[in-house]
């Protein structure tokens, strides 16, 4: 990371002490933005570009007085409520016709949309997953798709339990990944959504889905501690290796996680997009693109967005990846599912054959609410610990309400 970050300010360093105009300045946390970089500048055009790295973007503005200012900010987490303080909105490049609206998924674009304008550009996005081992695809009655009942159902159908009463096999155990808890409220309509410093949520979809698993766990996997007694027991390598054994049926993961593995490690595994009722959640991270309100260099931003949404461009980051084996742990565009939905119909199956009559339909995908900055912290400390401590099936003591965590959060980060 830092030898990367060091090659990219030498680059700055360089164009500005030869006298030519500053280069575009590209602020992110996304690797895969220095190889794109690399080949934009290396098409002899006039633009130049260059990549600071910035862990969080999204909190990091504005920036400081004495650093480098940004042009174009990409990173995840970028659409809340100072988004139209930071950013400039960028409808002018869908009226010269440099982009095209029909060209990006519609949820994924008006994602990027506020009163009525389109602050931020989607770049990237990912998708909830489960994979099990094709040898056990007689467990798995249905294809692509695979809701939350259908698991339950082929779980408890793959169960084996030995005559001591101990469970040899297990399809899933709910308490075995937190995500998955977390993706299960936002199938059910969870609809979390910024309020303040905060957020907001339906509670009858939370408590519909905690109500749904720790039922699942009672009547199909006996209670919570027998899930994490199997767990323990068996499951201690990688989610995609658990699945290789006899020992579980379904590992969750995301796109991301799956399509980075190696096609050796991906042999012999299927996968299904997690959903209900015919649509998909887009995870929390989607990855987007703003012209920082300051900006001076709107035109040189121009020429590297619409030469970065264009199939032709995307293709060819593909390709320079694989040639050149680049980060060949990072997925797709900027590691996810492209926003540009020809890049993904016409191109991905050809890099990624996992895909080839799989890929998630633009009907299927449901977007995010606006989240608040510090979603990730909200997640990580009030959100998941609440939902694991309520499907816990031999709880003894009522956990904390999100309300109660929500405060304790509040007094301790602001």
């Amino acid at each position: 990371m830092l030898k990367t970050v060091t090659v990219l300010f030498a680059t700055l360093f360089f164009s500005c002490s030869s006298g030519e105009e500053r280069p575009l300045v590209i602020w992110t946390d996304n690797f895969s933005f220095a190889s794109y970089v690399e080949l934009f500048n290396s098409l002899g055009g006039k633009t130049k570009a260059i990549v600071v790295y910035k862990e969080n973007p999204a909190s990091s503005l504005p920036p400081a007085k004495d650093e480098l200012q940004p042009d174009l900010v990409i990173g995840s987490y970028l659409k809340n409520s100072s988004i139209r303080r930071y950013f400039s909105p960028l409808d002018f490049l869908f009226e010269d016709g440099r982009i095209s609206r029909s060209a990006y998924y519609s949820q994924l674009l008006d994602y990027g949309v506020v009163n009525g304008k389109q602050y931020v550009l989607p770049v990237s996005f990912n998708i909830p997953a489960v994979i099990y081992n094709s040898r056990n695809a007689d467990f798995v009655k249905t294809e692509h798709l695979l809701t939350l009942e259908q698991m339950k159902e082929f779980s408890a159908g793959f169960n084996s339990v030995n005559q001591s009463g101990s469970y040899t096999a297990m399809g899933w155990g709910n308490s075995w990944e937190k995500d998955f808890i977390y993706e299960a409220t936002k199938l059910n309509g969870a609809s979390y959504v910024e309020k303040g410093n905060s957020f907001s949520w339906n509670s009858e979809a939370v408590n519909y889905t905690l109500d749904f698993l720790k039922n699942w766990t009672s009547s199909v996997n006996t209670d919570t501690t027998t899930e994490q007694n199997f767990q323990f027991r068996y499951l201690y390598m990688p989610r995609y290796r658990q699945v290789s054994t006899t020992r579980c049926l379904f590992a969750y993961t995301t796109s991301d996680r799956f399509f980075a593995l190696t096609e050796s490690q991906k042999e012999g595994l299927e996968f299904c997009w997690l959903g209900n009722n015919g649509t998909i959640p887009v995870e929390d991270s989607i990855v987007c693109m703003g012209l920082y309100k300051s900006s001076s260099r709107t035109k040189a931003a121009e020429d590297f967005i619409s030469w970065f949404f264009s199939t032709d461009s995307q293709r060819n980051m593909l390709e320079r990846r694989e040639k050149m084996n680049l980060d060949t742990v990072s997925f797709g565009i900027a590691g996810g599912f492209s926003s540009l939905k020809s890049t993904n119909e016409n191109i991905f199956p050809v890099f990624y054959r996992n895909l080839l009559g799989n890929l998630p339909g633009e009907k299927n995908l449901v977007v995010p609410r606006m989240l608040p900055l510090r979603w990730e912290s909200l997640k990580e400390r009030v959100i998941i610990p609440y939902l694991t401590e309520s499907v816990n099936t031999n709880a003894q003591i009522a956990p904390l309400s999100l309300e109660e965590r929500i405060n304790n959060w509040t007094k301790q980060f602001y």
